[in-house]
């Protein structure tokens, strides 16, 4: 008996469907990135920070994915950005199809860049392309530097790297070199930038590179 193994890429649907998303958006002049990190990182306060700092220069809209509740949506909107709550139906991650059937119930003519609050989660996201033109991860000092060395995955794929809770260094043992070598082992051209969102501390140059990078 002959026995013929077939191997099929499971992800390919999902890579079709993405590029798909990606080049919609590019001809519509928008701009969208993918946010990971773990749960608590701060990646809600972030982007309302974020969304402040460019308040005027860039029209904001962050489509939230949760198992459930929809709590971080409605900060957002309280926070001058448009915003859209996405149940994921127990799903640990985004992907390229959920991000085209939020985008359709959200709408984006009325914006230039759009956020994918991604479920808090190390591991899920990062395997799976969201149609994003840019992914980054977010890394808090209470975590500790060894995120990297323990979930490469999420730090491979991000081109952003911020790490986020400064403020909190002083009671917190973080090494701040020892986290982007290990950043750099996973992805050498990650950009990592040290901010707080609660000071603001370190935003002005990540919104500059943001900026920069959506151009």
């Amino acid at each position: 008996m002959k026995i013929i193994e077939l191997k099929q890429d499971i992800f390919k649907e999902n890579e079709v469907t993405a590029d798909g998303v990606r080049a919609e958006l590019k001809d519509a002049g928008k701009f969208m990135v993918n946010v990971m990190s773990s749960p608590g990182s701060g990646k809600t306060t972030t982007l309302l920070k974020t969304i402040e700092l460019l308040k005027g220069d860039v029209r904001c809209a962050v489509m939230e994915c949760d198992i459930d509740a929809s709590v971080d949506a409605e900060r957002i909107a309280e926070g001058g950005g448009k915003s859209i709550q996405l149940h994921t139906g127990g799903m640990c991650h985004m992907d390229a199809a959920m991000t085209k059937q939020g985008l359709m119930e959200m709408g984006y003519d009325d914006v230039d860049l759009i956020f994918i609050e991604n479920v808090g989660n190390l591991v899920c996201p990062a395997e799976f392309d969201t149609g994003a033109h840019m992914n980054m991860t977010i890394l808090s000092v209470p975590e500790g530097d060894d995120k990297p060395a323990k979930y490469p995955l999420v730090y491979e794929v991000s081109e952003v790297v911020l790490i986020n809770k400064i403020d909190a260094k002083a009671v917190f043992d973080f090494d701040d070199e020892l986290v982007v070598k290990r950043i750099h082992a996973c992805n050498p051209n990650a950009k990592v930038f040290f901010v707080s969102a609660k000071t603001g501390e370190g935003f002005d140059e990540w919104i500059d590179f943001l900026k920069n990078r959506m151009s």
